[in-house]
C-alpha cells in the first residue's frame, strides 16, 4: 500500500480562504493517490466549502480551531496567545509527528516566528531561510533568503547556499547547482559589506558550486541556479520579479487584442505563447520553504488561489520523499551551537 504524505493546510490563512485554500486542498488529493491533507480552521466553514466538491473523503480530514491570527497581529504575541489558531495547531500536528508539513498563505511573520519555536531549528542551522522557486529562461532558480532574515550575516549566508543547494539537487534534479551571490558587480571587490565579508567565505567551500556574483538582471537569464542573499534584497527581487511578470503576461495579451489582424496573429501563435507565459507564472512552482527546520513548512503568498495552494502540497511530497531534512542535518556542521538571537 501506498504511504501516504499527510500534509496540513492552514484553511483560514490568506485573502482568498477559506475559498481557495480548500479548493487547492481538494485539487491536490483529487491529482494524487499519496496525499492526504489535514485542514486546520473553523469547521463548519471549511466543511461548507467541502460539500461544493467531489473527493476521497478519506484523504481530507478536518480539524476544528477557534481562532484565526490576522496579517496584522504580532507575530511573537499571536503565536503565544492564540494556541487554538489554525497556524498553531497545525504546527504542532508537524512537530508531534503527525503530520509530514505545513502549508500557509497566512501571516508570514507568524508562519516564520512558529515555524521556529513550535516545529524547532535542526541543530547547527543558524537561521531558517525562505527559499521560494523563480522562473528562468531555462527552468527555475531558488531564491534564497527572500523574507526570513533581514539581518543576515555571513555564516547565515554560507548556510543558505549549502541548503539550497542541498534543496536544487534533490527536489528539483539539477545536478551541481551552481550558486551565485547577489551583487551590483560582478567584480569580487564589489558589494557592500555582508556580501564582501560573505563571498570569500563562499570561495572557500568546497561542497558548493560556487560561481561568483550575480547581478539582478542575470537571474532571469538563468546564470544561476541557488541565488544567495539576505531577506531585503530577495524580497525586493522577488516582488519586482512578480510585478514586472504580471505587468508583461497583461501588456502581451493587450496587445495581441488591439485589431483584427493582432487577434488572428494571437490565434495562430496561442499556444505557444500560453505555455511560455505559463513558465514564467510563480504560482506554478509552489509556494517557499522555510529551510533548517526539523519539520516541513510551507509559506504560499497571502494572494494565493487554488492553485498556488495545490502546488505547495505537492511540493511537500517530493520534499519528504527526498529526506531534504536529514539531508541538510548531514551537511550543516552540528558542532555549530545554535544561536538565540
Amino acid at each position: 500500500m501506498q504511504e501516504l504524505v499527510k500534509v496540513v493546510v492552514d484553511a483560514m490563512g490568506g485573502d482568498n480562504a477559506p475559498q481557495e485554500t480548500v479548493k487547492g486542498a481538494v485539487d491536490a488529493v483529487n491529482t494524487r493517490k499519496d496525499i492526504k491533507v489535514i485542514l486546520t480552521g473553523r469547521q463548519e466553514l471549511v466543511e461548507g466549502e467541502l460539500s461544493k466538491y467531489t473527493y476521497p473523503k478519506d484523504r481530507i480530514e478536518v480539524v476544528n480551531t477557534t481562532e484565526v491570527i490576522e496579517m496584522a497581529e504580532p507575530p511573537v504575541n499571536a503565536i503565544r496567545k492564540k494556541k487554538d489558531s489554525s497556524i498553531v495547531v497545525g504546527m504542532n500536528l508537524v512537530k508531534k509527528g503527525e503530520a509530514d508539513a505545513f502549508v500557509s498563505a497566512g501571516s508570514t511573520g507568524a508562519v516564520l516566528v512558529g515555524g521556529q519555536v513550535i516545529v524547532g531549528r535542526i541543530k547547527g542551522v543558524e537561521r531558517p531561510p525562505l527559499a521560494p522557486l523563480i522562473p528562468t529562461k531555462d527552468g527555475v532558480a531558488l531564491l534564497i533568503d527572500c523574507g526570513a532574515n533581514v539581518d543576515a550575516r555571513p555564516s547565515h549566508l554560507v548556510q543558505f547556499a549549502k541548503m539550497g543547494s542541498i534543496y536544487m539537487e534533490n527536489v528539483v534534479g539539477v545536478k551541481n547547482p551552481r550558486v551565485g551571490i547577489v551583487n551590483i558587480g560582478a567584480e569580487e571587490e564589489k558589494g557592500n559589506a555582508l556580501v564582501k565579508e560573505t563571498f570569500p567565505l563562499l570561495k572557500e567551500c568546497k561542497d558548493i558550486n560556487f560561481i561568483g556574483s550575480v547581478e539582478a538582471r542575470d537571474i532571469p537569464a538563468g546564470v544561476c541556479d541557488v541565488v544567495v542573499c539576505e531577506a531585503f534584497v530577495g524580497n525586493v527581487i522577488l516582488k519586482l520579479y512578480e510585478g514586472v511578470g504580471a505587468t508583461l503576461i497583461s501588456k502581451v495579451k493587450a496587445g495581441m487584442m488591439q485589431n483584427l489582424r493582432s487577434k488572428i496573429g494571437a490565434l495562430l501563435v496561442k499556444p505557444a505563447l500560453k505555455a511560455t507565459l505559463k513558465s514564467f507564472d510563480a504560482s506554478q512552482y509552489g509556494g517557499a520553504p522555510l529551510l533548517g527546520l526539523k519539520g516541513l513548512v510551507v509559506k504560499t503568498h497571502g494572494s494565493s488561489k487554488a492553485v498556488e495552494i495545490t502546488n505547495s502540497i505537492i511540493q511537500c511530497v517530493q520534499f519528504k520523499q527526498q529526506n531534504i531534512n536529514e539531508k541538510i542535518k548531514e551537511h550543516i556542521s552540528v558542532k555549530e551551537e545554535i544561536r538565540e538571537d
